[in-house]
């Protein structure tokens, strides 16, 4: 079976099925290019994963809106949320706007 891009919604025939069943079963295959790493690597690997988690963790908070601008922002689409995150953090830095905004 050749190269095969998986697309989001994507129909996968009962051979492409069982390929990918059979391939998660084989051990991994280590060469120069993807050599096993040490317990050492791994656990600097996991360390470094941890601390990367830790600074994009973001604080929850609850703010009063109107309804009309969380339905604009739910109008932008899956990860509004987000979109208001980055829009604060942008109006916050923009000393204008803050004191039109006081």
């Amino acid at each position: 079976m050749g190269n095969l891009i998986i697309h989001k919604g994507m129909t996968l025939t009962d051979a492409q099925i069982s390929e990918i069943e059979r391939a998660s079963k084989l051990p991994p295959v280590f060469d120069e290019d993807a050599p096993e790493l040490s317990a050492e690597q791994l656990k600097r690997m996991a360390q470094a994963a941890r601390l990367k988690r830790a600074a994009r963790n973001k604080p929850v908070v609850s703010i009063r809106i109107s309804p009309e601008t969380l339905e604009k922002a739910k109008a932008t689409g899956k990860g509004y949320t987000g979109f208001l995150s980055r829009l604060l953090d942008n109006a916050i830095n923009d000393p204008e706007l803050v004191s039109r905004s006081l």
